[in-house]
């Protein structure tokens, strides 16, 4: 017994002392790791979080500023939809030309400082967006109120010569001072600017995400992010809604002598501010990055897994350092001989390729219909831009913040399997679709101009059918190039109050008042009151009406697209090797910009230019913006080529199904037969080999590759 007792007591010693020893050697391996490997509450994932939200929340509060300015750029530069959408399209090739190696290649640096690189970059994007306004010199627009300003006699609009002696001596009237402003392209240069920036953002901060929290926390992250990020939008359309209520110039030049009013076709608004400001938010989001580690703890990593990694991670430096130079003009052929290889695989996903053509499609009509949103309330309802980006965003942006937190919320709680979040992304996209198609419901008619949507005697005509002229002002010799609309007392607009045949007028700027106008009194010879005013008429409130139910319709649709939102990005991280994530999610993007973001606003933009009526003109005969649509032609165009665009995307998001269910049912049988997380399921490739996965299955379930 003593002497089993005093070998107990040895064997106790000796554990003691060898614990004793290990725990040294640890606390001195502890003392050995730099201040970047340690976690810590500034440095750790949730302030990772909180600075890629803030920069999610400053990039698209610029996507917003572009998009609720868009139709005052088209007036600002008088260039046309299809101008203005390659314009817009500038970006998308920004992302273009870096995205698929900073995507690969981005992975390798360090990851938080090449974000706060890109947010620097757009910074300067949008302040280039913004320099125009500062040398295009004041903005001009024809009227002839404002030609009669200085004027000591009262001049009379039907027996004016308007293309000769009605302008001269208005600043730059004469041909030879005009000067074709191509400023336009320092628009496109920022927002190139802007879409190089963005590029790390997006495949760096998910996977940076991804690789350092739970697996089943990644969902709930990415829904949070994405609901933050919508906030900007939000900011943005408010922003520009209070922007669009001040005129262009504000600042510069005296607003009593402005004669045109927020809801004239002509009005431009303070849009560069909005640019200032987005390039401000912009460089503060990326300061934080510079301040984050390289790397972080893996929630829920053993401690000893953490030094073994990092031990070897510093070995694996260590020999890097001591290679040669020849050696290292080795390493990247050898580099970029895995990119091409890891790109063959990615795109050789049967299931990713899939879904990439499914959202090829969507991406299309989303970008296209976001892009000219906007445009569309305010030339079908006749609203100005301050409502329409002021209605978008207290409506449509909280539903898509809603849906996107509720889809991250109900994947996290419910632990859905690839299958099932297909499932739920496909229905409720398709739900959003049905609802879209009422969008042809509520429409408005046209608006009532005299020699464009109807006759001088106020009869509805065809596009075209009807000259500009008629017998009552014949004699008027009006400028057909000029767009200065009035309104008469019989509720028809006319294109200028020459073509309304008026012989006096009273007041000035904003009051002007056009008496004794022939073609108004000739709609009903007992009218007494032949008078017009400045700007076109109002709506009917039946199409008031109808501008409510467009804006429940796109409630209702925003939030049911926005709930398979996070679901739908899920699955492509998950379908495709773990290893391979960040280049699969910049591919996407990739493709996305190149085939979908580049010229979806330009066709788009082309499609509308088709139902204009009629067009701004210079006084050198150089074609400028539209001010008047058919909004008939407008909202089949635009529609059209939406739900055409977005039809074939559900066929194959059929196949996109019974592919995943093909590749995973089984996989996801066994694993609730062994009682295995269905997480596990959603990384089967992620494993070095596939080979135990793919012991059960068929030949042509194991051909997971083209």
């Amino acid at each position: 017994m003593i002497l089993k007792d005093t070998d107990s007591e040895n064997v106790n010693g000796s554990a003691m002392e060898v614990k004793s020893v290990t725990q040294s050697l640890e606390d001195e391996g502890t003392k050995k790791l730099p201040a970047e490997a340690k976690s810590s509450s500034c440095k750790g994932l949730k302030a990772f979080l909180a600075a890629l939200a803030f920069t999610y929340f400053s990039k698209v509060f610029s996507a917003a500023m572009m998009k609720s300015s868009f139709t005052q750029l088209e007036r600002r530069f008088g260039i046309s939809s299809s101008t203005a959408g390659f314009m817009d399209g500038g970006f998308e090739l920004g992302n273009l030309l870096v995205i698929s190696f900073v995507s690969y290649f981005g992975a390798k640096f360090h990851r938080p400082r090449v974000i706060a690189l890109g947010c620097f970059i757009m910074s300067l994007g949008s302040f280039l967006t913004a320099m125009p306004h500062f040398f295009m010199g004041y903005y001009k627009y024809e009227t002839l109120s404002r030609a009669s300003e200085n004027s000591t006699f009262n001049i009379s609009p039907c027996l004016l010569n308007q293309t000769v002696r009605g302008l001269e001596g208005m600043p730059g009237s004469g041909c030879d001072k005009e000067v074709t402003s191509y400023a336009w392209i320092y628009v496109l240069m920022g927002n190139l600017l802007r879409g190089i920036g963005e590029t790390p953002v997006t495949p760096l901060g998910i996977s940076y995400l991804d690789d350092f929290s739970r697996e089943e926390d990644t969902p709930f992250y990415i829904g949070c992010l994405h609901t933050i990020a919508m906030i900007g939008p939000m900011v943005g359309f408010l922003l520009g809604s209070l922007l669009a209520k001040l005129y262009v110039d504000i600042g510069f030049v005296d607003l009593d002598t402005v004669t045109i009013t927020p809801t004239d076709s002509r009005w431009v608004g303070a849009w560069w501010l909005g640019f200032l400001v987005a390039g401000i938010i912009n460089l503060i989001s990326g300061i934080p990055f510079c301040f984050l580690p390289k790397s972080l703890d893996k929630e829920g990593e053993n401690a000893s897994v953490k030094k073994t990694l990092y031990a070897q991670k510093m070995n694996g430096d260590e020999s890097h350092v001591q290679k040669s130079e020849s050696q290292q003009e080795v390493g990247f052929t050898t580099k970029l001989k895995g990119f091409f290889k890891s790109l063959k695989r990615v795109l050789g996903n049967r299931m990713y390729f899939t879904l990439l053509c499914v959202s090829l499609l969507q991406f299309s009509s989303f970008i296209g219909y976001l892009t000219y949103t906007p445009k569309y309330i305010e030339q079908q309802y006749g609203q100005p831009a301050t409502k329409s980006n002021f209605v978008t965003a207290v409506t449509s942006i909280p539903a898509v913040c809603l849906g996107i937190f509720l889809g991250g919320l109900i994947m996290k709680k419910y632990k859905l399997s690839i299958i099932a979040a297909t499932k739920m992304a496909f229905s409720l996209s398709f739900l959003a679709y049905l609802i879209s198609l009422l969008y042809l419901a509520v429409g408005c008619e046209n608006r009532t101009v005299a020699g464009l949507t109807v006759s001088y005697d106020g009869q509805p005509v065809e596009w075209d059918t009807t000259p500009l002229s008629a017998a009552c002002n014949l004699n008027c010799n009006c400028a057909t190039n000029q767009w200065d609309p009035v309104c008469g007392d019989n509720g028809i607009t006319y294109v200028s109050a020459c073509f309304a045949g008026c012989k006096d007028m009273t007041g000035s700027r904003k009051e002007t008042i056009f008496h004794n106008c022939s073609c108004i009194g000739m709609v009903d010879s007992l009218m007494r009151n032949s008078s017009a005013v400045l700007g076109e008429c109002l709506r009917s409130d039946y199409c008031s009406r109808n501008f409510i139910y467009h804006t429940a319709i796109k409630t209702a649709s925003s939030f049911f697209f926005a709930l398979g939102g996070t679901p739908f990005y899920m699955i492509m991280i998950r379908c495709v090797h773990q290893e391979l994530k960040s280049l699969a999610v910049g591919l996407y993007m990739l493709i996305l910009r190149a085939l979908a973001g580049i010229p979806a606003p330009a066709y788009f933009g082309a499609v509308i230019d088709r139902a204009c009526l009629k067009w701004a003109s210079s006084r050198c005969g150089k074609r400028g913006a539209c001010m008047l649509y058919d909004t008939t032609a407008y909202r089949y165009y635009f529609f059209g080529l939406t739900f055409g665009l977005r039809a074939p995307s559900y066929l194959l998001g059929l196949v996109f199904f019974l592919l995943v269910k093909k590749h995973f049912g089984v996989k996801e049988a066994d694993a609730t037969e062994t009682g295995i997380k269905e997480d596990a399921a959603m990384n089967w490739e992620a494993e070095p080999s596939g080979t135990e996965h793919t012991a059960g299955f068929s030949d042509a379930e194991v051909d997971t590759y083209i």
